[in-house]
């Protein structure tokens, strides 16, 4: 592979997922996953605010790290200060199948030779939280998070697998498979403390059974 991938993550209010694909796919970035969250605050919390909807549309897709950089530069521009709410960022790519990666930029090469190609700066002002928590736990895991600074939050379904190595290395029982993870976008300065908080409340021996991660992002956008 011979340029570097970023994972485009676009979190909006539901039903504009499918916008978002279509605009992305004019950018040619075609390569998407798209799945369901929901905010953390509640809708009355939203509608106060006036944010729209706290179902959300996950949109994950691939692309060339120059035209992802080009797209979150147009979308800034273009859409800062549009009603509805949501926000875009991108994380680093380490490796993508061979196949994929091919698709990807082959689409993208147009789009290059129009636009020229920018040189990528690292940005890592922001980071993403990723916790998954046994389901029921998301609420008590962003109260803690916002007690160390974390502004809010998107939880999206999930399975954990790997519960037997996970029991067996770490002398656990009755782990659960059933999962929501909660996905946090907070500033660098703040992703130590609001780990070690949510470690030390919810971690794996805790009934939370939460697992965590964290990830740099490169560029991000807000919506709205």
């Amino acid at each position: 592979m011979t340029q570097s991938m970023r994972l485009i993550v676009s979190i909006v209010d539901r039903g504009r997922g499918t916008a978002m694909q279509k605009l992305y796919k004019s950018r040619q970035i075609f390569l998407h996953f798209q799945c369901a969250g929901r905010g953390t605050a509640t809708s009355e919390i939203m509608d106060i605010l006036g944010l729209g909807s706290s179902e959300k549309d996950v949109v994950l897709s691939f692309a060339p790290a120059p035209a992802c950089r080009q797209l979150l530069q147009e979308l800034d521009r273009e859409l800062r200060g549009s009603t509805g709410a949501g926000i875009v960022f991108s994380l680093p790519v380490g490796a993508l199948n061979n196949l994929a990666a091919a698709l990807v930029v082959f689409k993208a090469e147009e789009r290059k030779r129009n636009g020229g190609e920018e040189p990528m700066d690292h940005n890592e002002e922001n980071t993403l939280i990723l916790v998954g928590c046994s389901r029921g736990h998301t609420d008590e895991v962003m109260t803690t998070a916002k007690a160390q600074g974390a502004r809010g939050g998107t939880v999206i379904k999930a399975r954990l697998s790997g519960l037997e190595e996970l029991e067996q290395a770490y002398n656990l029982a009755d782990l659960a498979a059933e999962r929501e993870i909660v996905a946090i976008v907070v500033p660098s300065t703040l992703r130590s403390s609001i780990m070690e908080a949510i470690n030390t409340a919810h971690g794996l021996r805790s009934p939370a059974q939460s697992v965590l991660c964290a990830l740099p992002i490169e560029e991000i956008v807000r919506l709205g």
